[in-house]
């Protein structure tokens, strides 16, 4: 779609600019109208959203073919009046706004003037948002917020009590009572610790920030630490199983998040499974393999689609953590360039499953 209406062309910058954009390609929806408010240029997404095709709404004015209602009834292209108000003005910020019979949507809009400071008004370009995509958004922060005030405010009471509790009556105390209480505020200390570690890889996975630092990595022997760790802690070493399939091609990951990533499985499997939780690791095509599996109940087909989702705890699942692991498991996992499925493991149970490509060094 053309500039003036005209499909099948694209905007530049400026008349005639070589940087040229296909609105139909852009992620919002897209309107433009002159002066007057007849409508120039619909794009596809403002199609799907509004509900009215282009060739419909090119050449008439906008409140009669996308006539815009704000939460109080009111004619929202009349309100904002393009031709009056200060000559200074440059644009109307986002705002809820519905058609007669079609979902709530976020409207900007900007005046595109002639001269650019002080001139009138020649254009409006008005974009669209579907505020049900706000509303997901807003509603994630919320269960964020929700649960780590949940996670935060026991470990944070633990610690507040034993130490207001030592502070004030420290001499009547034996030597190990006063372990106790401090063994106590150590492992909560750890806790408070490890959500603010789950709470800062969220946001770097949301924001494409993860850094990977690339060495050789040896993933059976990560996985031999990672069990050691857990029999070291007082789990039972026959609870555990690592199976290494093949000669494995050489790794290039980065240690810290591979150790993350067996950690979490592990600790999934452990926690929500039952019998043994058996490592898998064996070659593939391009890289390696690792499959985590345990003996409990699995995961319902139904539930698929959402068990690498924030805060995805299961049906009927013992309560504990905060639902991220898997969301950070997937994040960490994609970031090195590999992928990562859950399915009924052979045995029962569920499987998680994760392919790493070979990868190659920083310096490379």
């Amino acid at each position: 779609m053309r500039g003036d209406g005209t499909p099948g062309g694209a905007l530049g910058e400026g008349d005639g600019g070589s940087d040229l954009i296909d609105v139909d390609e852009l992620p919002d929806g897209l309107v433009a109208a002159d002066h007057r408010g007849v409508v120039l240029m619909v794009n596809r997404v403002a199609e799907r959203l509004t509900g009215v095709g282009r060739e419909a709404a090119v050449g008439r004015l906008i409140g009669d073919v996308l006539p815009f209602r704000d939460p109080d009834g009111r004619d929202w292209w009349k309100w904002l009046d393009p031709q009056g108000g200060l000559i200074s003005r440059s644009r109307q910020p986002e705002r809820p706004l519905h058609l007669p019979g079609r979902q709530e949507l976020l409207v900007a809009a900007r005046f595109v003037r002639a001269p650019a400071r002080g001139g009138p008004v020649t254009r409006v370009v008005i974009t669209l948002r579907d505020a049900s995509a706000r509303a997901r958004v807003e509603r994630s922060r919320a269960d964020l917020v929700s649960t780590v005030a949940h996670e935060l405010r026991s470990p944070l009471t633990s610690v507040k009590g034993f130490t207001a509790t030592l502070l004030a009556k420290w001499e009547r105390f034996t030597d190990a009572q006063k372990l106790v209480m401090l063994e106590t505020v150590n492992a909560d200390a750890d806790r408070v610790t490890r959500l603010i570690t789950e709470l800062l890889d969220v946001s770097r996975i949301e924001s494409g920030r993860v850094e990977i630092h690339r060495q050789v990595v040896d993933i059976p022997a990560r996985a031999r630490r990672i069990v050691a760790g857990r029999v070291a802690a007082g789990e039972p070493a026959d609870r555990f199983a690592l199976e290494v399939l093949g000669d494995l091609p050489e790794i290039w990951a980065d240690q810290d998040k591979i150790d993350q990533i067996l950690a979490n499985l592990v600790e999934n499997g452990v926690r929500h499974g039952r019998g043994t939780v058996t490592i898998v690791v064996e070659p593939v095509e391009w890289g390696v393999a690792v499959a985590v599996r345990d003996q409990g109940e699995g995961v319902a087909p139904e539930l698929v689609d959402r068990v690498f989702r924030q805060f995805w705890r299961g049906h009927g699942r013992r309560r504990g953590g905060t639902g991220l692991g898997l969301f950070i498991v997937k994040g960490l996992v994609e970031a090195h360039g590999g992928s990562i499925t859950v399915q009924r493991a052979p045995g029962g149970g569920a499987e998680f499953r994760f392919s790493l490509p070979t990868g190659t060094p920083d310096f490379a």
